[in-house]
């Protein structure tokens, strides 16, 4: 089996203290608690209070809960719950949270479990986090103005896990919005059946900074990372615990309205799987996508600051938890804003995204050696899309200087008009393997008149088990996507056998050869916005 490289290592490194970093930075201001089920030791001029809160199995979870002001005695509101995400400690939505208190909500953030102050270990959105959001909804009926039947629930990343994994597990919950959060774990962080090596070493470097993990979690990270296949199906079985997609059954059936938001370029939760689970959803639900990484498409609206995630979200709270009649459930419920232009588009469902396709062929036989990085790659974990989304610097190569003997290359005709991708591209062809296990990454690029392609898009793939020199077929999709190509430019598709982003399973020496059979042809299909 293939191992991390060290060089793999020294990226995820650098791009968790940069995260660790951010984090701290919020966690540094101070925050009073009380005995649990006793009155605030602190209450700020805002109506902010902190508390200790009595979460499931007996531990202790660190909250705070916004009121409004100058309520009447008696007088009853809607109730949001706001688990923390990853690695943050409960100031994390203060911002938010206050706009909300200000409209008439109660508030109430916690630091999840495992995490900081709160008790227990991380479970990874596991039966006691889950357990944990009813607890804190129970303690939140007893001791605030909550109203029963008008509570909801949202976060960002991990609190949107909880979330939505909470409306599957508890009928009370009658409105969620899930920001930059995933809906199966196991095609988030293991698409392509490859791990997703910066984004795990991420999350597991901050959980153990910041946090406790769990003896199974630190089991299941061991095993993932170190690429121990024998240990694939538990690895699987894990995840599936931990994902909505598992209980969509349930959510359906208690029928909360769920409105989803994600970024592009998200290299923890990539946007496939979100848009997958939302079709499949069958009361109100609303979806948005938009240019950035992993939760930075919400980073600002949680420094206070205009934002417009969050302004779709307390347009979506009002909606289903006051019943004001805002609009938002008139809109066309599928909104998606490409990185190439400042206007939002909208669509009836998903599948209408992208209702036409491009098909790119891929002709002829290129061969490749493996175990090599040619230069084309998807950049670094949050900070590569988040300059994307700020600066428009996607990650860029030289097409015509790509190494042929490490990555095989394919190009379109050029385009006498802006060519608008919306959606998901799939990519189908053959390929003939020198070793059993191999892996592969796709690319697809926007090349300009001097050769320069800038990263639309890309995925992995890897396999195990394949007899040498048998040919077999491939069909991957690649990350879904909104992105305007001008007119001049081609595409290029580029597939090469190493990431920084992924951990490949390359043997020494091992060969890929890339055909297009006639009964067979290899091809690229590319979603286009209709004119």
């Amino acid at each position: 089996m293939a191992r991390p490289k060290p060089a793999l290592r020294t990226t995820a490194s650098i791009t968790t203290a940069v995260v660790l970093l951010a984090g701290a930075a919020l966690a540094a201001a101070p925050a009073a608690t009380a005995a649990p089920g006793t009155v605030p030791a602190v209450t700020t001029a805002q109506g902010l209070t902190f508390h200790d809160i009595p979460g499931s199995g007996g531990i202790t979870l660190k909250g705070n809960v916004f009121t409004p002001a100058g309520a009447a005695a008696g007088t009853k509101h809607p109730l949001i719950v706001f688990p923390t995400s990853w690695a943050m400690p409960q100031i994390e939505y203060l911002a938010q949270a206050q706009k909300l208190a200000d409209s008439g909500y109660v508030v109430v953030s916690y630091t999840s479990r495992g995490f900081w102050l709160s008790g227990g270990r991380i479970e990874v959105a596991g039966p006691p986090d889950i357990a944990d959001a009813s607890a804190v909804i129970d303690w939140a009926l007893k001791h605030t103005s909550a109203d029963p039947d008008r509570i909801g629930m949202g976060g960002v990343s991990y609190g949107a896990g909880i979330s939505l994994l909470a409306a599957g597990h508890d009928p009370r919950v009658k409105a969620v919005a899930a920001l930059s959060g995933w809906a199966d774990l196991i095609d988030s962080i293991y698409s392509g059946r490859t791990q997703h090596f910066q984004a795990a070493a991420l999350l597991g470097g901050a959980g153990l900074v910041t946090g406790r993990p769990s003896d199974e979690l630190t089991r299941t990270l061991k095993d993932f990372l170190g690429s121990n296949l024998d240990k694939e199906p538990e690895m699987i079985a894990w995840g599936k615990k931990r994902s909505p997609a598992t209980y969509l059954d349930r959510i359906n059936a208690n029928g909360a309205a769920i409105m989803m938001g994600n970024a592009w370029g998200d290299t923890i939760f990539p946007p496939n799987q979100y848009a997958s689970f939302y079709d499949k959803l069958t009361g109100p639900k609303r979806l948005e996508f938009r240019p950035g990484d992993h939760a930075t498409a919400e980073a600002t609206g949680l420094l206070g600051l205009p934002n417009d995630t969050w302004t779709s979200t307390r347009r979506w709270f009002d909606r289903y938890l006051k019943g004001e009649r805002n609009g938002i459930d008139t809109e066309l419920p599928v909104q998606l804003k490409s990185r190439t232009d400042k206007g939002y588009e909208g669509y009836p469902d998903w599948k209408s995204v992208g209702a036409l396709k491009n098909r790119i062929p891929l002709d002829g036989t290129k061969k490749v050696w493996a175990g090599v990085d040619s230069g084309a790659n998807g950049g670094t974990a949050i900070l590569s899309n988040a300059l994307d989304q700020f600066l428009k610097l996607p990650p860029t190569v030289s097409v015509p200087l790509l190494p042929r003997t490490f990555a095989s290359v394919w190009q379109s005709e050029r385009y006498a008009t802006e060519q608008r991708i919306r959606g998901t591209s799939a990519l189908h062809t053959t390929v003939t393997a020198t070793k059993p296990s191999g892996t592969l990454v796709a690319y697809l690029y926007d090349v300009g008149p001097l050769g320069i392609g800038r990263l639309v898009s890309n995925a992995p793939y890897t396999f195990h088990g394949q007899t040498p020199g048998r040919p077999f077929p491939v069909d991957l999709e690649l990350y879904s996507t909104a992105y305007d190509v001008p007119a001049g430019h081609r595409l290029a598709l580029v597939i090469d056998t190493v990431d920084p982003l992924y951990i490949e399973h390359n043997p020494t020496g091992a060969q890929l050869t890339f055909s297009s059979p006639s009964t067979d042809p290899s091809h690229l299909s590319v979603p286009l916005r209709e004119k």
